[in-house]
């Protein structure tokens, strides 16, 4: 099923992206390869059991680079350093077109991503006050995330 969603995805995709966006598909499928797989908001989504309302991951191809993104980042290690905050408890490793991608460390964050899936579920309200509340002593002014 990913595979039939990538090449959709790639068809109104930036082709510059491609390299990569097939990079981080392959890095993802390959730490859970039990990923429903689906277009949602113009970005290619990878959800647990067919829940999109609480994403693991998502690849985004933009006009700059390509986004992995993941809904409840906040919750995540970052040993590399690379994410970036969004929204209130989304997180974002921006990549260029051109990046040579480390399947392992995309791995080890999709894995974690998985991993902490049913923490966020059950603990989802309080897990987005704390970023929230964080984000504004940091002086950041997050979008709520629904």
């Amino acid at each position: 099923m990913g595979n039939s969603m990538l090449e959709t995805y790639l068809a109104g995709a930036d082709p510059r992206a491609e390299l990569v966006v097939r990079a981080l598909d392959r890095a993802i499928l390959d730490a859970h390869p039990d990923f429903d797989v689906a277009i949602k908001y113009r970005i290619l989504m990878y959800a647990l059991e067919g829940d999109f309302g609480t994403w693991v991951c998502a690849v985004d191809a933009g006009r700059k680079g390509v986004a992995l993104r993941f809904l409840y980042g906040v919750m995540l290690d970052d040993p590399l350093h690379v994410l970036r905050a969004g929204s209130s408890v989304l997180m974002t490793w921006d990549l260029p077109f051109d990046a040579a991608i480390d399947p392992a460390a995309v791995g080890a964050f999709v894995a974690e991503a998985v991993e902490r899936n049913g923490d966020y579920k059950a603990n989802r309200q309080a897990v987005q006050d704390k970023a929230y509340a964080a984000a504004e002593k940091a002086g950041r002014r997050p979008k709520a995330h629904g």
